[in-house]
């Protein structure tokens, strides 16, 4: 499965929560464009879009569910259980928070159970050192999701450094987190990445409007 990512675009149909695109179907709509548009893969987040986009296709799709915890910023598909819905559901590769921080559940645990499910584990990482945590517990795919998102200003430019480092590591790569533009994709893939994840500049309206609206708001030419 890894070798139909393998050089491939991976599209993130995650909608703004509670924005007029946040439903299954619209979800599902979504994933169909881009997969007309020369995608391979699917990042979609939660049991019910994640069941209307295994409907209508079968290409290689990364699940994940998302919670806000209590004591714990980790947010990415915290509990076995999340991975137990999300294998049901029909996730191929389940995303889980690789990061090294407080967490209800240990990394060990999480990724224990997403391979005894028979699926494919996928550490959504902030450093080099959570990938090498991630693959001596013989995860398969480290993603860069998390750089920028641990704490402090957010970036606007993705982390390519941190694609690099990956690399090294070792395992399936995948480039994610800030890749708005697509010469910003092929710089990931020269760095080392085996696959990019582009989501909000083709799923998120709604934000990449507002870059087009500032803009011609700031012009006072």
């Amino acid at each position: 499965m890894l070798d139909r990512l393998q050089g491939k675009l991976i599209v993130s149909c995650q909608p703004v929560i509670g924005g007029p695109m946040d439903r299954p179907e619209i979800v599902a709509a979504f994933a169909l464009a881009a997969l007309a548009g020369g995608a391979a893969g699917l990042r979609i987040e939660g049991e019910a879009n994640l069941r209307a986009v295994r409907a209508v296709t079968n290409v290689p799709v990364i699940g994940l569910v998302k919670r806000d915890l209590d004591g714990s910023e980790v947010r990415i598909t915290p509990f076995p259980e999340d991975v137990e819905a999300l294998a049901a559901a029909g996730a191929d590769i389940i995303a889980i928070d690789a990061t090294e921080r407080p967490r209800p559940v240990p990394v060990a645990n999480l990724v224990a159970r997403i391979q005894g499910l028979g699926r494919v584990a996928m550490a959504d990482c902030a450093t080099p050192g959570d990938g090498r945590a991630a693959r001596a517990l013989r995860v398969e795919v480290l993603g860069s999701t998390l750089s920028g998102y641990t704490g402090g200003p957010v970036p606007d430019q993705p982390d390519l450094d941190l694609v690099a480092a990956l690399r090294e590591v070792g395992g399936f790569v995948v480039a994610e987190g800030r890749y708005n533009r697509p010469e910003d994709a092929a710089q990931a893939r020269a760095r080392g990445a085996d696959a990019v994840v582009v989501g909000t500049a083709i799923t998120r309206p709604e934000i990449v409007t507002g870059w087009f609206a500032q803009a011609v708001e700031k012009h006072h030419g």
